[in-house]
């Protein structure tokens, strides 16, 4: 068994599962993650239920993960981004890291104009104001829906999923760099770096990274 630190991968979809463990195993196969997941965090996102409690499921996750020894926190779902930052505050100084936060920053590191491709409505309002924040105005965002994606992947078929993500990013005109913007996007990278210019990134990437860097400091 592996002696690195314990890392806690947090969940609301188990779509996104899949996508953090390859970025894990490759970008930092001496970490030991384990995963927590609740997926009636995502259905409550989607149907407006249960809003006003996701500071406290979240924060009551992650309290289990650092009972159980976890030295850092990943989260993988995008669409709970105020909920996230209160449990980062409240766990500080543990490194607690949201899913987009490491690609918004690579991103603005390439050019000033950034286009997203999303699958999860829900998580779009949220997501495109953080990277106004991050951004600061140096930087605009130009947001596209891959409609049908999500439900393609939920449904067992990656490849209509990966194909929809694909033609939506090949519409895109203009951008310095695509972001993929969720975890479970991150599996059409290769088909949308083929049929695009410019550079692709995903979320799992560049956090696993991020932590992995918060962590050993």
């Amino acid at each position: 068994m592996s002696d690195g630190p314990r890392i806690a991968l947090i969940h609301a979809t188990p779509v996104a599962m899949a996508p953090v463990h390859a970025a894990m195993a490759t970008g930092w196969p001496e970490a030991r993650p384990f995963d927590l997941l609740d997926t009636s965090l995502s259905e409550d996102a989607q149907s407006g239920a249960g809003t006003t409690s996701f500071d406290d499921r979240f924060m009551a996750l992650s309290r289990h993960a650092t009972s159980v020894g976890a030295a850092g926190i990943l989260f993988t779902c995008s669409a709970f981004g105020s909920a996230l930052d209160h449990v980062a505050r409240s766990l500080a100084p543990l490194p607690v890291l949201k899913p987009n936060e490491a690609m918004f920053r690579a991103a603005l590191g390439l050019g000033s104009r950034i286009a997203m491709v999303a699958t999860f409505a829900p998580a779009v309002a949220e997501m495109e104001a953080e990277f106004r924040d991050m951004a600061g105005g140096a930087a605009r965002l130009d947001t596209r829906l891959a409609e049908g994606a999500m439900a393609a992947l939920r449904a067992g078929d990656g490849a209509a999923h990966d194909r929809i993500v694909r033609d939506c990013a090949a519409g895109i005109t203009g951008a310095d760099a695509i972001m993929l913007a969720h975890f479970s996007t991150a599996r059409a990278a290769q088909a949308v770096t083929g049929a695009v210019d410019v550079p692709v990134l995903t979320s799992p990437d560049s956090a696993v990274q991020a932590l992995r860097d918060l962590c050993s400091t």
